[in-house]
């Protein structure tokens, strides 16, 4: 682990005042001489970094990015952090640790800043934002907490990349935990009722997402995956990860955005208070209109929620090809395999995760299959919402732990995720 060399304490805010410029009103940081140093209180960007992704930063040649961030710090929650890109550049080592994560889309450093054990991810803009829309967004995931929520600590901006710092949470993605690369026919959720933990875990956590992060913020996850989810080394649960990368890196962009071009999906989004993204996912959790159409929803948060369930009892992949007798490829979707399962007689019992051992109640896992199909709906108006599933799937968790009592089997869920 690095530590970062910077000795900057966090500047807590105080009631507020009225701010010294004529434009705005804002609450202002506590000052001592232990907790403050030149400018600490906002990004580390230079002229290079004010770039078109901040507009109203550089509107004008008369206000400078410093006095523009540093009232974006003044008026954020006291829990939300602006981080020195100095900092950041510290803890990395300039960005030349080793990597925890890489992708297409973002790269990841495990770290210490300000004494926290935390992972940094560096993503670029994907559109223009404002420094209000910033502000408003940061703000609003700052301040939401859910234990099945990995949660977004602060974030600092350098040119066109935005680095948000995550807390660091010990355990291993579900994908992982589901299909073990050393020992396939190993797998760290070997009973039923850690699946139905993790599932209602992940259920709770959406719908707090969807319907509770903010006062009327409609917000929409879209990256959610199995390799998304953090599950708990300790106790086995589930956690989100990337709450908020999606708002804060400009993927989704409110209806009446100029950048959006196509005038009849800007009515429909109107009507429908829905937001426009641009295409930014995994195949085999997009659902159906949004690879047509590049509108993620909540809808579409469902649709990937409910290719995660199917994951989670069958442990098979969402979307692979395996080689056919004629040397060609086929194509094999859980979401395919799952649909012909329950059109057998006998099929959900043979479809679930056979590392199981016919350990589990057929009937619970039948309408938990049935639960993440109706997720699937083609119709994205006919999938039920996020309330109305992790209501379902509490039920069904509940009647799981019974089961599991009158069996006798152990529901002490704490284990080891070391490598096997």
């Amino acid at each position: 682990m690095c530590r970062s060399k910077s000795s900057t304490k966090v500047i807590e805010p105080s009631r507020p005042r009225r701010s010294r410029t004529s434009q705005s009103s804002s609450s202002s940081p506590r000052t001592t001489a232990n907790n403050l140093r030149p400018n600490s209180s906002s990004f580390n960007l230079t002229t290079e970094s004010t770039s078109y992704y901040y507009k109203d930063w550089s509107k004008a040649s008369s206000v400078s990015s410093g006095s523009s961030l540093s009232s974006l710090k003044d008026s954020l929650p006291e829990n939300a952090h602006i981080y020195q890109f100095s900092e950041i550049s510290s803890a990395t080592r300039h960005f030349k640790l080793e990597k925890y994560s890489s992708s297409s889309s973002s790269s990841s450093w495990r770290c210490s800043i300000h004494n926290k054990d935390v992972l940094v991810f560096q993503r670029k803009f994907r559109r223009p934002m404002e420094l209000p829309e910033l502000r408003d967004r940061l703000a609003v995931i700052c301040r939401s907490h859910h234990s099945s929520l990995i949660k977004l600590l602060g974030a600092s901006v350098s040119g066109n990349y935005i680095y948000l710092v995550y807390e660091y949470v010990r355990g291993v993605n579900l994908a992982d935990c589901l299909r073990n690369r050393l020992n396939p026919s190993f797998t760290d959720l070997s009973t039923w009722l850690s699946r139905m933990q993790i599932a209602t875990d992940l259920a709770h956590g959406l719908d707090y997402i969807h319907h509770f992060s903010g006062l009327n913020s409609n917000f929409v996850h879209n990256h959610i995956k199995s390799s998304s989810i953090v599950i708990t080394e300790d106790t086995l649960n589930a956690r989100i990860c990337h709450f908020g990368t999606s708002e804060l890196c400009g993927e989704i962009v409110t209806a009446d955005t100029p950048s959006s071009s196509n005038s009849t999906k800007l009515k429909e989004l109107q009507r429908s208070g829905s937001r426009t993204v641009r295409l930014e996912g995994t195949r085999g959790y997009m659902a159906p209109e949004y690879l047509a159409t590049g509108v993620a929803t909540q809808k579409s948060d469902v649709y990937a929620f409910g290719v995660v369930v199917l994951e989670l009892l069958s442990g098979q992949e969402a979307l692979k090809y395996e080689f056919d007798d004629n040397g060609g490829f086929t194509r094999v979707s859980v979401v395919e395999t799952a649909r012909l399962a329950m059109a057998e007689e006998g099929g959900p019992r043979k479809w679930v995760d056979k590392r199981l051992k016919d350990s589990f109640p057929v009937e619970v896992a039948a309408e938990m299959i049935r639960v993440g199909l109706d997720c699937l709906d083609e119709d994205p108006n006919e999938r039920p919402d996020m309330g109305r599933v992790a209501l379902s799937v509490s039920k069904l968790y509940l009647d799981s732990k019974k089961w599991a009592e009158n069996m006798g089997t152990a529901i002490d869920l704490t284990v080891s995720l070391g490598p096997r």
